[in-house]
């Protein structure tokens, strides 16, 4: 969500065209095909950007972005992703649903989990199904798909190193600093997060063993090429990053930072809240901002779901952006 804040901020800035679903997903968790996109077709303008969560197919992705398109994406760590996950899906998965508590689950996942039932691909190697990747029979079979995400992907991002693979993005796209200033979307309130003990990250982990797979093979990637970018230069890269989102904190939010959603008084900048425990924050803004700095401080508060309504209307409707 922190990643589709910024593109759908360079874009609509610069009036570029974006690939958008009918509603707010592409068919998902079916693989995408082109013909959910919005105005796609064989006299359709050319699309710049293509954002919104999908199951990843390439062939499929092809037919609507240009062959010089740069793909990209983001994984986090399964431990993490799992748990949050739980509080996020739960009652969506099956496995989930059913299970008492993450503890529970975690003590015998097969009790809950059943292969193929709707909602459960939430509940098992998630970031392995949304990459669109194909279960692997074998080891060799694995390393075909991890060699794949590779050739397909030109970078793909760390969560747990955000800042860092913020600045790797911002040199791979010549991007200006601006383009990558954001603040955290999408994130929990402390409550509604379990913590985990090292024994059930590794347990989640185990259970996820494709997307952990990924996840390491991924991680070194993605230190190399930081390693390749120069340490003390991601040292000062990061540190001047970190300032700019302060300082736009302090200017743009009241508060300095996100707040639970029923503390919003503007409801277009409320974030969704899914059914079931987890309660996802967002951000109050600060009281007199006017005209450009108001604008310019919603655009970067403005939750996901909200902002794809915006560049709809830019791109098929009559409005021009922000009521």
């Amino acid at each position: 969500s922190s990643v589709l804040n910024l593109l759908h901020r360079f874009g609509q800035r610069r009036r570029l065209r974006f690939a958008l679903p009918r509603r707010y997903q592409f068919g998902y968790p079916r693989p995408f095909r082109a013909e959910r996109v919005k105005g796609f077709g064989p006299r359709a303008p050319p699309f710049d950007i293509i954002c919104h969560h999908m199951r990843f197919d390439r062939r499929e992705v092809q037919r609507v972005m240009p062959n010089d398109t740069f793909y990209f994406s983001i994984i986090r760590d399964p431990a993490a992703a799992a748990a949050s996950a739980f509080a996020y899906y739960r009652s969506i998965a099956p496995a989930f649903r059913n299970a008492p508590s993450l503890r529970s689950f975690l003590e015998a996942p097969e009790r809950f989990y059943r292969a193929g039932q709707r909602g459960n691909h939430y509940a098992k190697n998630l970031q392995w199904f949304d990459f669109g990747l194909p279960p692997p029979r074998d080891s060799r079979a694995l390393e075909r798909a991890l060699a794949s995400v590779d050739r397909t992907f030109a970078m793909v991002m760390v969560a747990e190193h955000f800042d860092e693979s913020l600045v790797l993005l911002r040199e791979a796209l010549c991007w200006p600093e601006d383009a990558v200033t954001a603040f955290a979307h999408n994130s929990r309130a402390a409550d509604g997060v379990p913590a985990l003990s090292p024994a059930q990250s590794q347990r989640l982990r185990l259970w996820n063993a494709l997307d952990w797979a990924l996840y390491t093979h991924v991680n070194r990637s993605f230190w190399r090429r930081v390693e390749a970018f120069g340490a003390s230069r991601m040292e000062a890269e990061v540190s001047r990053l970190r300032r700019r989102r302060e300082a736009a904190s302090r200017r743009c939010l009241q508060g300095g930072g996100p707040v639970p959603a029923p503390s919003i008084s503007d409801g277009r900048l409320r974030p969704f809240q899914p059914p079931g425990r987890a309660r996802i924050l967002g951000y109050q803004l600060r009281a007199g901002l006017e005209g450009e700095e108001r604008e310019r401080c919603a655009r970067m508060v403005t939750p996901e779901l909200q902002y794809k309504d915006i560049l709809d209307r830019d791109q098929f409707g009559n409005g021009t952006g922000r009521e």
